[in-house]
């Protein structure tokens, strides 16, 4: 029987079912467990949660009395669809989630390195914050994931992917089940990473040719890890194992060819990629966002043509932190996407090309009705040296 209890009647010995509250408040990166550590109980107990669900079939029963609630089962009724907000309204929230779920796959990829089981069910709870903020906001957190630190970069990189796959399985008209395996497979593409050695894993420099043999080995080694589970759908072990093939069958590790590879590890090799090639790490500079997306539409027989227009379609022609040059000849950064309009999004403009100066910044949506003002041209950001452009994008208006 499932009963809903107060933290104060919370006790070694427990089967913690459910968290009552936000996710954002849970202690923990799993959401049902054993509680048989003193330190475990502590921190529920330090936490902002006041109530959860136990299993008294799994666990130790309280005191006759005790529960708030009895129930055979919790018959969880579906969510509305989050509404749409701007970037500003989201930010905040995504800057939140971006945070905990760094905390929570950093403590199940740990658990891998350790050689413990990954009970991937366990993270469904936060694939589902990340999918309710990228619909209602998709440019909020699939940017700020972008912005990496050396120590945290494998893990944000995941969630990353797990958003940009997320947005991009709804821009392919996929079911709710399907994006939830999408947004799964992105978060766990990487976890065979964990069996890499940590001098090859971060190394600040170029891998020589035998440490990028040893770093090609962490498809393989992320499918065995998560084979032990009889739970994990087929889908998201594919995107597991084949988000670094190739159409034309140059990628690893079992050189695959066309539609060889899945459709969902095919969406992971372009997810994966624009995260990779967008991000800052200490021996290079990250690409612009719409330059990336230009580059990668040139690449021949590496990724499915079809999804990448979709991929585009997603995050827009100019995503969030792209450099563009306006007509009046002034610099702008994007902060936010017009969604009845790839090419129209807002921009703070902050330089003026006429004066070589910076300008005051101003925000200026492209899409409102006649606007002068029209995109010219992308900027490469190296080209300009501007020290500032994160915070030009991230922080709101």
């Amino acid at each position: 029987m499932l009963k809903r209890i107060t933290i104060a009647h919370l006790k070694l010995g427990m089967y913690v079912k459910e968290f009552c509250g936000s996710w954002l408040d849970h202690p923990f990166w799993r959401s049902h467990f054993l509680l048989s550590d003193p330190k475990d109980l502590r921190q529920i107990q330090e936490s902002t949660v006041r109530e959860v669900w136990i299993d008294t079939e799994r666990g130790l029963d309280v005191n006759a009395g005790e529960a708030k609630e009895e129930v055979t089962r919790i018959i969880v009724p579906p969510a509305p669809p989050p509404r749409l907000v701007t970037m500003n309204e989201e930010i905040d929230r995504a800057a939140k989630i971006c945070a905990k779920a760094r905390e929570s796959i950093t403590s199940m990829f740990q658990e891998a390195r350790m050689g413990q089981a990954v009970e991937v069910d366990q993270a469904t709870p936060l694939v589902n914050e990340i999918s309710n903020s990228v619909m209602r906001n998709v440019g909020a957190l699939v940017s700020l994931a972008r912005l990496k630190t050396a120590d945290n970069y494998t893990y944000m990189h995941s969630v990353a992917v797990c958003a940009l796959m997320i947005a991009l399985a709804r821009q392919l008209g996929f079911t709710e089940e399907e994006v939830q395996k999408a947004g799964m497979a992105g978060l766990i593409h990487d976890i065979g990473k964990m069996k890499t050695p940590l001098q090859v894993l971060n190394k600040n420099g170029k891998l020589t040719d035998e440490e990028f043999e040893t770093m090609k080995k962490h498809p393989g080694d992320g499918f065995e890890i998560l084979h032990a589970s009889q739970t994990i759908a087929t889908e998201v072990m594919d995107v597991c194992l084949s988000h670094h093939e190739k159409l034309d069958g140059t990628g690893y590790p079992h050189k695959l060819k066309g539609n060889a590879i899945s459709l969902y590890a095919r969406m992971g090799a372009i997810c994966d990629v624009y995260d990779a090639i967008t991000s800052q790490r200490p021996y290079k500079d990250g690409w612009d966002p719409a330059a990336s997306l230009h580059r990668m539409s040139e690449w021949t027989g590496h990724l499915d043509m079809n999804l990448f227009r979709a991929f585009v379609k997603s995050l827009g022609i100019y995503p969030i932190g792209s450099l563009v040059r306006l007509n009046s000849g002034r610099i702008g950064v994007v902060i936010e996407q017009n969604p009845k309009s790839l090419l129209t999004p807002r921009l703070k403009v902050f330089f003026s090309t006429r004066s070589n100066s910076r300008i005051p910044p101003e925000v200026i949506d492209l899409g409102r009705p006649n606007c002068p003002e029209k995109i010219v041209a992308r900027e490469e950001p190296e080209n300009w040296n501007f020290k500032d452009l994160e915070n030009l994008w991230a922080i709101p208006t």
